[in-house]
């Protein structure tokens, strides 16, 4: 993959947008990064480990009662038993697993470390992979979007977007992009059963178009209420937003200020290989 030109697209203070190409952008040599989905994976899963909380259950759970066996010659297993006579437990097997009130054979441990670790080389080689994989259209479809209307990508967007702080405004700027197969892909949301519902995750919201801006002015406002749309700020960006579920090819849009940010921060602390 050659680096090549982009095109940028037109919006007006936020409130419309006609879709007309106003400036072409060089596409930085980002872009040029060779795709690596094995890599993108392990970012990912280690992005995830890290809003984990670690679990486990009572040392000491099942482990409480005072048992011992009572050896051979009475025609039962020698298994540890309650030493009472008396009471409901008495008698009974005891402190091993397998037995009721026993403790578990395999229980979770709090102190498991669950943290995963990745070298700062390698994360940076996936957000760069997984910064590529958004541009390949190929990709791009292949994770559901529905770009059938949009010419060019990386698409690219004027900064006059970032003050939008009406999500009706966000909404006609995207339909006049070209999205408006994608956000009727977004409004079939799917209503999960049992436990999730108590859980907050009762809803199946799918991912849709990713914003990039450099400062949030109001359009995090007004993304809030789009179902699938999500904005991350350029200092932020990170792969997991790039490629929801370890899948890269998430449809991005850029804006002006973020897309040359893009070249400026990420060339600096890895170097390409030109060659």
């Amino acid at each position: 993959m050659s680096s090549s030109s982009s095109i940028l697209k037109i919006s007006s203070a936020g409130v419309s947008l006609d879709g007309e190409e106003v400036e072409k952008i060089q596409v930085p040599l980002v872009f040029t990064t060779p795709y690596n989905p094995r890599l993108i994976k392990r970012a990912v899963l280690a992005i995830q480990s890290h809003s984990r909380i670690p679990k486990g259950t009572d040392p000491l759970a099942g482990e409480r009662s005072s048992s011992e066996s009572w050896n051979t010659g009475r025609g039962i297993s020698r298994i540890g038993r309650i030493k009472s006579h008396s009471g409901p437990r008495g008698g009974s097997a005891a402190g091993v697993a397998g037995v009721k009130g026993g403790r578990n054979p395999h229980p979770p441990r709090s102190e498991k470390n669950i943290y995963q670790k990745l070298n700062k080389k390698e994360n940076t080689s996936a957000l760069m992979s997984a910064i590529s994989a958004s541009m390949n259209r190929e990709f791009v479809i292949n994770r559901g979007h529905r770009i059938d209307n949009l010419l060019n990508l990386p698409l690219i967007i004027i900064d006059d977007i970032e003050s939008v702080n009406r999500t009706k405004d966000i909404r006609l700027t995207l339909i006049n992009l070209g999205f408006s197969n994608e956000l009727e892909r977004l409004s079939d949301v799917r209503l999960r059963s049992g436990k999730s519902r108590l859980r907050g995750r009762s809803r199946k919201i799918k991912k849709g178009p990713l914003i990039v801006c450099s400062n949030d002015l109001g359009i995090g406002d007004a993304c809030e209420n789009l179902l699938g749309v999500d904005l991350v700020k350029a200092k932020n960006l990170n792969v997991l937003d790039l490629a929801p579920g370890t899948e890269a090819g998430r449809l991005v849009i850029w804006t002006k200020n973020s897309f040359s940010n893009l070249s400026s921060n990420i060339l600096k602390s890895v170097k390409l290989n030109a060659s």
